[in-house]
């Protein structure tokens, strides 16, 4: 009882503590404090590029001295963010800005929902206290895209309806090719119609982006979709996914053959690694497709995304928003909360952040243990999410079919009382 009054009491301020949030971020963007928006830059100069043919040559020298950055989506991306060139940068920042913001509560939203928490002052109270930890953070000071996707994808995938879940699929896979590690959730749940949507989505933007240019799609989609080193540096800090981790602790990417084109045993073991998630998220999938829980298995699947992807800037991992208030609000088990707490530690902790300050620059790192060790923190949550989701609904699924078993033997009784 002393929880939930303390809980009243709090969400009784929470439309204040959301506007004094928004407030403190929208002075942060009034000043420029730490936001260059370098990659809303590179979205918004690079994408007239399309048409004039050279989109995947040009390269943003602004702010990238170590690293010109290049564009580094398919050509429909291009086509969706060149409107935005068409408006001075200033008004292009707040206009951004403002888009993510209203994603970010979506996301919260849509999350409590799906925990059947409705209540819209919690999602205020939520949306309040995320809008400071580090992946969000960072994806609204580079002006990324991830809040976007994330809201599209989260708000289709939790649709009834075949054709809007798989539109949403196709469509933001179409933009940046991650997402559609999302088809998976389809698969699992044996939703084959909507499955069929998502690819006809995806081959739709494909084709729009092919008509406007043939040859720049040509090149994206079968030159340089395979080349992560062009994306960014592998082994750096900001790259939170198994294989960043595991680049990091040996001292080069992991991912390539050697230059006698042998397979490493550190190449070896990143494979085994990645076979070793997909058999834990394998487990999960199936304890929460008995539960039929939406945002798990939702999460589950973007936590896999996450961590086998060659490249998981610490912005990408926006998906641990939905993913906490899963474990704090849904997850019975005590890993649950030891996960919750490892998220709010290294993301309220800026744990990426302080590892880049200890990097000469992107491409070279420092390899003393501890920061080895530090450098493994959101894919080692990450795993522990998957975990921690498939222990907790292997327990609900017990209890629910404990529960219809007791129900099954009470019925002869109650009939012949």
């Amino acid at each position: 009882m002393k929880l939930r009054a303390v809980e009243a009491r709090v969400l009784s301020v929470a439309p204040w503590l959301l506007a004094l949030s928004v407030i403190g971020h929208l002075f942060m963007v009034a000043f420029q404090t730490k936001m260059t928006m370098i990659d809303l830059l590179v979205y918004r100069n690079g994408s007239p590029h399309l048409f004039s043919g050279d989109l995947y040559a040009w390269r943003l020298d602004q702010y990238a001295d170590v690293f010109p950055l290049p564009f580094t989506y398919p050509p429909f991306a291009a086509a969706i963010f060149t409107p935005m060139s068409w408006i001075p940068w200033e008004a292009s920042r707040w206009v951004w800005q403002l888009i993510c913001l209203g994603c970010l509560y979506f996301i919260v939203r849509t999350s409590l929902k799906l925990l059947k928490l409705n209540d819209p002052r919690r999602a205020m109270f939520w949306t309040a206290l995320v809008l400071w930890i580090e992946p969000v953070r960072t994806t609204l000071n580079y002006g990324q895209i991830n809040l976007v996707l994330c809201a599209i994808l989260i708000g289709t995938l939790a649709s009834a309806r075949n054709w809007v879940g798989g539109a949403g699929v196709g469509f933001t896979a179409g933009i940046k090719l991650t997402p559609a590690i999302s088809g998976l959730y389809f698969l699992i749940q044996r939703r084959w119609m909507a499955a069929v949507w998502s690819f006809v989505a995806f081959v739709a933007v494909y084709g729009i982006g092919w008509v406007i240019s043939p040859a720049q799609s040509n090149e994206f989609w079968f030159e340089l979709l395979g080349d992560a080193s062009r994306v960014g540096p592998v082994g750096s800090a900001i790259n939170q996914s198994l294989r960043g981790a595991l680049s990091r602790t040996v001292g080069y990417d992991v991912g390539h053959l050697r230059h006698d084109h042998l397979v490493s045993d550190s190449t070896l073991a990143f494979y085994l690694y990645l076979a070793v998630m997909l058999f834990a998220a394998a487990l999960t999938w199936f304890a929460v497709s008995k539960t039929k829980d939406v945002l798990a298995l939702i999460v589950s699947v973007q936590m896999l995304g996450l961590l086998v992807s060659p490249i998981s800037w610490s912005h990408h991992w926006v998906w641990m928003v939905p993913a906490l208030l899963w474990l704090i609000y849904e997850g019975g088990h005590l890993l649950c909360k030891i996960t919750a707490g490892l998220w709010v530690l290294l993301t309220g902790g800026y744990l990426i952040s302080f590892l880049l300050l200890a990097q000469p620059n992107i491409w070279d790192f420092p390899r003393p243990w501890i920061f080895v060790l530090l450098g493994w923190g959101y894919p080692a949550a990450g795993m522990l999410t998957l975990v921690a989701i498939g222990l907790a609904t292997r327990r609900q699924r017990d209890e629910l079919l404990a529960g219809e078993e007791e129900a099954a033997d009470g019925e002869p009784s109650r009939v012949a009382g």
